[in-house]
């Protein structure tokens, strides 16, 4: 088996320099970037984010350059705008009232349909696409990936701010997400026709406007051929999107070898999971997550170590292996991104200064933990 293909979706807030306010600039920034990254950058569903796609690639190196060069070109077209993009899954600080909305006919039916949640998602992901043959597969997967969602959130949580208080959690934008009707750890698939059905289902019924509204934390894409894991929060730096992005594509090939050798994928308690979610959203890695196996709380980081060796098969057979170590170490020894926020918040009490440690951390490799 040859390698996993890997590319990465990333969205960002674009926020005002002075106010350190989200600022309506996507359109302006968008058409400044697509300059240097033509139709790798796009508009968001609200005026203030901004999304970056990578081309696929077999080399985490040759992605983290791409992701690396993308981000630089971003905050570049942002700063000739006037503007600083900034990579959190949640804002800091927002203007009063329900965002403005990107122009174009699907974003103007998804407020005529959700309402006051289009007003309220003003967050922002980091999707990990992995290359897969054909449906089937994808959902089999699906199926074997769904006990790792906590540690991928807890992994990522980097939104403990939204407009202007800090809400207690690590990943706030995993919990306003769950809002949605068809969103969080999805189902365990039992065929391709099974999750048909289920589509089909929340289409009759005007559950989803469309397969771009199954918002599942992994999910097949509907117009690549790509397993898209959605769970974590927009990454604070490059460093962490990468080793997101290869620790997801180890999980993957871990997975898609179970698959070949027939091993049944575990089936954890839909509630388990959903709390264990929960759990992970609250704690980031600052604390203990819930570990599905043995349903006992243990630190988060201790949880991360063991889940490395245990990929160690597949990370190794990606080459990936001395570059996952590498930045999971620099994480693990910077702390919690979620963290490193409210650390900028200590110095000054100032929610400005925790716009400004964004804004570094956005274009920087690594670092930026703990002040």
């Amino acid at each position: 088996m040859g390698p996993l293909v890997v590319g990465v979706e990333e969205e960002f807030l674009l926020v005002d320099p002075v106010s350190r306010e989200l600022s309506p600039g996507a359109e302006k920034v968008v058409a400044e970037a697509a300059r240097e990254l033509g139709d790798r950058v796009g508009p968001e569903l609200t005026r203030y984010q901004v999304e970056t796609r990578t081309d696929p690639h077999t080399r985490l190196t040759d992605l983290a350059d791409q992701l690396r060069s993308t981000r630089e070109a971003l905050a570049r077209a942002a700063v000739r705008q006037g503007l600083r993009a900034v990579s959190t899954g949640s804002p800091v600080l927002a203007p009063p009232g329900p965002p403005p909305l990107s122009e174009g006919a699907r974003y103007a039916r998804s407020a005529a349909m959700f309402r006051a949640l289009d007003d309220e998602q003003l967050v922002c992901a980091c999707h990990v696409h992995i290359g897969v043959p054909d449906l089937d597969t994808a959902l089999r997967v699906s199926n074997h990936l769904r006990p790792w969602i906590p540690l991928v959130i807890a992994l990522t949580a980097n939104s403990p701010y939204w407009a202007g208080r800090d809400t207690g959690f690590a990943s706030w934008r995993t919990t306003t997400w769950g809002r949605w009707p068809v969103a969080g750890p999805p189902p365990y698939f039992e065929s391709a026709a099974h999750f048909e059905d289920l589509v089909a289902g929340f289409l009759a019924t005007g559950t989803v406007m469309d397969r771009g509204g199954l918002y599942w934390d992994i999910r097949p894409s509907h117009h690549v051929p790509t397993l898209e894991i959605r769970a974590a929060d927009a990454t604070a730096t490059t460093d962490d999107t990468v080793l997101l992005a290869g620790l997801v594509r180890a999980l993957a090939a871990t997975a898609l070898a179970a698959v070949h050798a027939g091993e049944p994928a575990p089936r954890p308690q839909p509630e388990a999971l959903r709390a264990a979610c929960w759990h992970a959203a609250r704690n980031g890695l600052a604390g203990d997550a819930v570990d599905l196996a043995t349903g006992r709380p243990a630190p988060a980081l201790a949880q991360v170590d063991r889940l490395l060796a245990h990929l160690g098969p597949a990370l190794r057979r990606h080459g990936d292996a001395e570059l996952v170590h590498t930045l999971w170490t620099r994480l693990r020894a910077h702390g919690s991104r979620s963290e490193a926020q409210r650390a900028a918040h200590r110095r000054r009490g100032s929610l400005g200064d925790v716009v400004d440690h964004l804004v570094s951390t956005t274009t920087s490799t690594g670092g930026g933990g703990r002040q």
